[in-house]
């Protein structure tokens, strides 16, 4: 197998290919097959937020005829359910931010090996999710059919020192024969976890000598920003680029419109999407060797990034007592009408304090000696 076909495809953006409108391949594409003679299209994924419960919707589609074809991606946690995600949600965001335009794997848990912690079919994708170290996660899909390289199992071997968990995915070719589906097409994939903050792995969707092209949105409580500076002013961050990573940039930012909402709340399973959310929109176009990070979120809010093997949950709480100027008081989000009204507040008491002195001069005149 070649080496850019063994790669595996990661949890929150790798994972989330769709034949969209627009949007250059990505040239074999991460998957794992014999030959690597599949192709995937640009990724995209949504990442959903609230309290603790993080949606994780993802879909791929493929080009090529392969028999044998899956990824093994990490995960943050567990997940709670797995389920068929909605059939147009992801197609739907791509259009707000562009206006214009079971026993699958045969496989056991015995003392040292990888344990199995549930099994799944959604459609005509198998999935397994996973638990142990490097070693025994790289024991298990290569004993399940999985073909890795060199570069693939050192990855393995990072991301396992950050979390244990991974999700391991077939496509069963033979059930997209049966429903009468076109080869290729992604069975949107719907995963609910508890997280402390969202985390998405990036790192691993960069294949040697590729541009990574990659479309990531988040539906969360409140506007995110780059740093918290920009946070703690309120300042907007379209355009922005993400903890100064080359290619990597907030395209857009709104709070969910009432036409939005219903578009995505009435598509299938996709009921808990809130009203109230935020919409924000990454969009990473960068070569291969410039993605070297993964990414959190903390709970102000601000998108930071980290290198390969942070924890998946530290990302987010490595927030640095002065990353921003000391004198800078860390007011909550909406923080340009707070400033607004602090400074209101300052000018009204100086005011007062000018009308105090003037009053006492005209009761008290200063007396002129003749």
């Amino acid at each position: 197998m070649r080496r850019c076909a063994t790669k595996w495809l990661p949890l929150v953006l790798a994972v989330g290919i769709l034949a969209l409108p627009a949007g250059p391949a990505l040239a074999c594409g991460s998957l794992l097959s014999p030959n690597g003679t599949i192709h995937l299209a640009r990724a995209a994924t949504l990442v959903a937020w609230h309290g603790g419960i993080e949606h994780y919707m993802t879909s791929f589609t493929y080009a090529g005829d392969e028999a044998n074809l899956g990824w093994i991606v990490p995960l943050p946690a567990n997940p709670d359910k797995i389920e068929e995600g909605g059939g147009w949600t992801l197609q739907r965001l791509v259009r707000e931010v562009n206006p214009i335009a079971p026993g699958v794997f045969n496989a056991t848990a015995a003392e040292g090996d990888a344990t199995v912690l549930q099994q799944v079919q959604v459609a005509a994708l198998n999935i397994s999710v996973i638990q142990g170290s490097g070693n025994e996660i790289i024991k298990w899909v290569t004993s399940n059919g999985f073909a890795l390289d060199a570069d693939t199992r050192a990855h393995l071997l990072l991301y396992a020192k950050a979390s244990p968990i991974f999700m391991a995915v077939k496509f069963d070719t033979s059930e997209v024969q049966k429903r009468h589906e076109t080869t290729g097409d992604g069975t949107p994939l719907l995963l609910t976890m508890h997280t402390t903050h969202p985390w998405v792995p990036l790192e691993v969707l960069a294949l040697d000598g590729q541009t990574v092209h990659a479309d990531l949105f988040f539906l969360t409580d409140r506007p995110l920003n780059v740093s918290d500076l920009a946070a703690t002013v309120g300042q907007n961050p379209v355009g922005s680029t993400v903890g100064g990573a080359s290619g990597f940039t907030v395209a857009y930012q709104a709070q969910m419109n009432p036409t939005l909402y219903h578009d995505l709340s009435t598509d299938r399973n996709m009921s808990w999407v809130r009203s109230d959310s935020w919409l924000t929109y990454l969009k990473l176009d960068a070569p291969a060797e410039k993605v070297t990070f993964d990414l959190g979120i903390t709970d102000r809010g601000v998108i930071r990034l980290a290198t390969l093997g942070t924890a998946p949950m530290s990302i987010g709480d490595a927030v640095a007592a002065h990353s921003y100027p000391a004198w800078v008081p860390q007011l909550p989000i909406g923080a340009p009408l707070v400033l607004l009204l602090i400074v209101l507040g300052a000018a009204v008491w100086v005011g007062v304090i000018v009308f105090i002195r003037r009053s006492n001069r005209a009761t008290n005149p200063v007396e002129v000696a003749e």
